[in-house]
């Protein structure tokens, strides 16, 4: 029988990653406000995040648990989890044609040992030229509330992405092969599904 571990998000697309790669699993969400730094790069603001993540969870169960936050950057601009409606159209616009990055952030934390493997993997990608007509549809008919750069990319991959260079999982909100890798360090393998 294979370990659980605690996963420290709501996130339906973490779940549904580590559900399709056959890990068991609880959840525990953290509630905490997602602050970005002004003084820290991209990747330390999502490892921060993270991390504060983990040991809010922490503070609430025993147990090894898995937290992750993920940031859209664009030039010197940090894209989180839109406002409003119109704060997504603004950062629609803003990736419009544009190269950016994705950087996902995840932490293990074993609340028992103290151990803890942290980890930031960044994917780049260049949007397509978005008509105000396109972007105006598809806010109707996507939730990007709930979405770092308020778009989910397993959905519209064909309509938005021109080029990818690196982890598609990456931008979904979990690079799922590092994470793997990383679990098995803490002795939780995926069950057998044959």
């Amino acid at each position: 029988m294979s370990k659980k571990f605690i996963l420290a998000s709501r996130s339906p697309r973490r779940k549904e990653l580590l559900t399709q790669y056959g890990f068991s699993f609880d959840i525990i969400e953290s509630h905490i406000e997602e602050r970005f730094q002004d003084h820290l790069t991209s990747s330390q603001n999502a490892l921060a995040i993270a991390k504060v993540k983990a040991l809010d969870v922490a503070n609430k169960t025993k147990g090894i648990i898995l937290a992750a936050d993920t940031i859209v950057s664009v030039g010197k601009m940090i894209l989180g989890k839109p406002k409003d409606m119109a704060h997504a159209k603004i950062m629609l616009q803003s990736l419009s044609g544009k190269l950016h990055s994705v950087i996902t952030a995840f932490v293990i934390y074993n609340t028992q040992t103290k151990r803890e493997y942290a980890k930031t993997v960044t994917t780049k990608l260049k949007f397509k030229k978005l008509t105000n007509e396109f972007i105006n549809r598809y806010l109707k008919t996507q939730n990007p509330l709930d979405k770092a750069g308020a778009y989910a990319i397993q959905e519209n991959h064909d309509t938005l992405v021109e080029h990818i260079e690196g982890s598609f999982t990456n931008v979904m909100g979990l690079p799922i092969e590092e994470v793997v890798e990383a679990l098995r360090k803490f002795g939780i393998l995926p069950h057998d599904n044959t």
